[in-house]
Parts: structure tokens; sequence; C-alpha cells
């Protein structure tokens, strides 16, 4: 797991962008499904067994938040704007790649020294003072990137105690390979329903993975596994979950109350552990997007516990990642 979630993080996918992670993911799921394909949107679509008569998607977004070039100022310093919601605080000073047709450029955020500021240093950011420093002269830089061309953090994985990972884009590569280790429960011990395995581009900026994919699978059922708030320093208890304690399954209005307490039967009789993510509205996940599709396709929610969102240093917990896919497994076989 380890190998695998080192291999889905590190691959280019900032969203809109995901060409690298969609090559990567098909290979991994080639194994297990019947059938693979990348479609024009760069969702990566796979099913297994007979989808004509009764078909559930199971979703997980692929892409990861970043930047977009915008221009290149005679300086040689690159002007980007955000993909998706990026958090400031930690943009500052922190290394990115800027990735182009010709390979990565390694750059830094152009940071004010504290000596030199206003006695605003504490604030985060804005957008339109983000910069990025590659090291290179003004022509070479206008040489080797273009606009359009995104950027990523560029962070190595790394294992921390307790059997907790942390890297950037564990949103939503965690939940990404979730899916992968359902695929591979599924080849060991096959279930009684066609499945197809939607990995969807563009959640962090639009959904459009999660529209079309869900138009043209127009399955019976969908899940959209991702990622939520997990406590830490600072955000309460009844607002998040825990690591290492299981699954979150959500309960909202836009959900199927049915499909939701039929998780919480299956994770109770296979004492799998799990916890609750009550919301009054939408859910903020592909599952909006997906049970609104077409005349509306029941859909639920379950989402991998995670610290430091949308930061270079996101941390979730393989054990989470263990039991999530059990919960969705568990759920298949018993259809």
């Amino acid at each position: 797991m380890i190998d695998l979630l080192t291999k889905l993080c590190t691959a280019n996918g900032v969203s809109g962008s995901e060409s690298s992670v969609c090559a990567v993911i098909k290979d991994e799921i080639a194994g297990y499904a019947d059938t693979v394909v990348i479609d024009r949107n760069n969702n990566v679509l796979a099913a297994i067994g007979d989808t004509a008569e009764n078909n559930i998607m199971l979703d997980a977004h692929l892409d990861e938040i970043g930047f977009i070039v915008t221009y290149i100022d005679d300086n040689g310093f690159v002007k980007v704007s955000p993909c998706g919601g990026m958090d400031y605080r930690v943009a500052a000073d922190s290394r990115f790649k800027i990735i182009t047709d010709s390979g990565d450029i390694t750059a830094v955020v152009c940071c004010m020294p504290p000596h030199l500021s206003d006695g605003g240093e504490d604030k985060a950011p804005s957008a339109d003072s983000i910069y990025l420093d590659t090291g290179l002269t003004p022509d070479e830089v206008k040489r080797r990137v273009s606009p359009g061309d995104t950027a990523a953090f560029d962070v190595v994985p790394v294992k921390l105690l307790n059997d907790r990972f942390s890297c950037s884009s564990t949103d939503n590569r965690a939940s990404v390979a979730v899916l992968l280790r359902v695929a591979q429960m599924i080849k060991e011990n096959p279930v009684n329903t066609g499945v197809t395995f939607a990995f969807t581009s563009q959640e962090e900026t639009y959904g459009k993975g999660a529209i079309t994919s869900a138009y043209s699978v127009n399955p019976d059922k969908a899940i959209c596994v991702d990622v939520s708030f997990a406590s830490q320093q600072g955000v309460s208890e009844h607002e998040s979950g825990k690591l290492g304690e299981g699954a979150m399954i959500c309960i909202s209005p836009v959900l199927s109350r049915k499909m939701s307490n039929k998780l919480i039967e299956i994770a109770k009789k296979h004492y799998i552990p799990y916890q609750l993510e009550v919301t009054g509205g939408v859910t903020g996940t592909n599952g909006d997007k997906i049970a609104v599709t077409r005349s509306g396709i029941p859909t639920a929610v379950v989402s991998l516990p995670q610290r430091n969102m949308h930061t270079p240093a996101e941390i979730i917990s393989l054990d989470d990642i263990e039991n999530t896919a059990r919960l969705v497994f568990e759920y298949l076989k018993d259809i």
C-alpha cells in the first residue's frame, strides 16, 4: 500500500491536466478489470462483471489542487493562479514542480522576508501575489515554461508512525487506493453485481468528471469515496472524524438515506469500524453531482479522515484505507 500510495501521490494530475495520473491508474487496475478506458474527459472507467443488468458505480476523483501558469514577467518570475482551493497560508516558500511538455521544473514560491514586511507577515498571501521562482534566466523560463502549464506541490511522501502516511494529493489519491483495493478484493472473491470504477477528473475545480461519468455509466447506484476532515489541534471533534477509526459514512439530504443506513448495517455486521458525518446540506463531494445526474442516481458517500487538507502535509491512516475498502466490498457482496 505504501508503494501504491507513493506512486499515486507523486503522479502529476492538477485538475484539468490529469493525463499522467490517468495512465498510472489505468495500469494499476488493468489486472483486475474486464475493460478499462480513459474517456475524453480524463476519467478512467473500469468495469468488472456484467454491468448491463445491475451496475454499481464507485467514484473517486483523481485530480489534485495546484496552480496554472498565467504569464511570465520580464524578470523571469512565473505568475500563477489557483486550480482548486489552495491554502495560501502554506503556499509561501513552498516548493512546487512546474509541469511542462519537456519535463518538470522545480520552483519555489516567492516570499517577502519578514525584515522587509509591513507588519503583515502573519497574514496569508493573496492569490494575486503568488509568483514562482525557478532560478532560470528570463529567456530560459520563457523558452521552457508556457501559459497553461500547471504546477503542483513537490513533496516526498513519508510514512509516519502508527501506520500513517503523509504527502500532498492524498486528497484524493488515498481514495483511489481504496477503490484499487476493492478491485483486488473482487478479483479474489467475485461479487454478484456489475461494478464500474470511475476515477474522475476536475473535482477540485468543477466536478465535470463526475457529471459526465455518471451520465455515461448511468448506474443503478453509486458510492463516492473521498476525504473529509480529521480531528486535530484547533478542529473540534463534533466537526470531524478521527484518524484510524474507520470510514466516515455521510448522512445528507442529497444522499440516499437507504444506502447510508445499509452501509452502517454492513459495518456493524462485519465488525468494520466506522464513523458518521452528518450534514444538513450538500456534501462538498462528487456525490452531490452524481445524485442529480439524469433522473437521479441513489448515491452514498464514505470518506477517509484526513488532516491538513489542501496542504503539502496531508495525513491519512493506512488502517482507514483498508477498512474503507472492506466496507465498500462487503456492501457489494451483500447485493
